[in-house]
């Protein structure tokens, strides 16, 4: 395999969006792999030394810029996903969105719909206030314990 052909399988791999190949030959060995959160990571073990060499000069996705910081978060309610599902911040996209920032919200309000193993549960909210941010985007993924809202209580 020449330098050529593994630019060429790297590329592939980064755009395919598969997390890992391995290719074993005679006398060559190389295995590529890519992670989401962090730049692609490719290990070669390779008889040739410059051909390791031009491996490492593969440019990196650019990092993803950063949410803009609510200066002092103290006196916020974080309101936390209970479950691991999909976000959504209306019932269906025709529908209007359940709250925005600003909104005043009391026990009992529904902010969202998270949406696991096709069932819908309606995430209703446990404090009175006033939504201050939303801390995921609308269809994203969402872990249990994530942070969602930031509600200044009333």
């Amino acid at each position: 395999m020449d330098i050529k052909q593994i630019q060429d399988l790297i590329r592939f791999v980064s755009k395919s969006g598969v997390n890992e190949v391995s290719i074993e030959q005679k006398d060559f060995k190389i295995t590529i792999k890519t992670n989401e959160v962090a730049p692609a990571v490719y290990h070669a073990s390779l008889p040739v030394a410059p051909i390791a060499a031009a491996l490492a000069p593969v440019a990196a996705a650019p990092a993803p810029e950063p949410v803009a910081a609510i200066a002092d978060t103290s006196n916020y309610i974080t309101i936390k996903s209970p479950m691991i599902g999909t976000f959504y911040r209306s019932a269906s996209p025709e529908k209007p969105l359940f709250v925005n920032v600003g909104d005043e919200i009391s026990n009992g309000s529904v902010l969202c719909i998270i949406e696991a193993m096709k069932l819908f549960n309606e995430i209703e909210s446990e404090v009175s206030g006033r939504i201050v941010k939303i801390l995921v985007d609308n269809a994203s993924p969402v872990e249990y314990d994530q942070p969602l809202f930031l509600v200044e209580p009333k």
